[in-house]
């Protein structure tokens, strides 16, 4: 249950200064126009902090980490936010500079999505299972 806690409290952190990091970043710039860091700091807390908060609640009740697939799911998954993430901050740093690279990071936005996906498919598996026996 710490490591889900620690997870969760990392994710608020990281996802808080990527809000301060996106401000700063476009006024320093004077940037203007859309662009995906405005987004980071959501997938940090929505993705990363309040998924791992209602995990906590869903691993009290049901002993998720009991299950060897839980270790596979909470990896596979926090991989596949870090890769959404980390290529979500370097196009939004391209869009803010002018140096746009869309078509270089779209196949790793793509995969970073597919591994999330995957470890969501592994984390419902593994919930799947244990509420059988609850």
């Amino acid at each position: 249950m710490r490591k889900i806690y620690y997870a969760a409290h990392t994710y608020m952190i990281v996802g808080l200064i990527s809000g301060l990091f996106y401000r700063e970043f476009t006024v320093l710039n004077d940037f203007t126009g859309e662009t995906r860091l405005s987004i980071v700091h959501t997938h940090l807390l929505a993705l990363g902090m309040l998924f791992h908060l209602i995990l906590l609640v869903l691993e009290k009740s049901f002993r998720l980490t009991v299950s060897r697939l839980f270790e596979w799911s909470f990896w596979v998954y926090n991989a596949g936010v870090t890769l959404t993430v980390t290529i979500l901050i370097v196009q939004g740093i391209n869009q803010v500079l002018g140096s746009e690279t869309a078509s270089a990071t779209a196949a790793f936005a793509g995969l970073g999505h597919i591994v999330l996906t995957v470890g969501l498919v592994l984390f419902f598996i593994n919930l799947g299972k244990r509420v059988a026996y609850a």
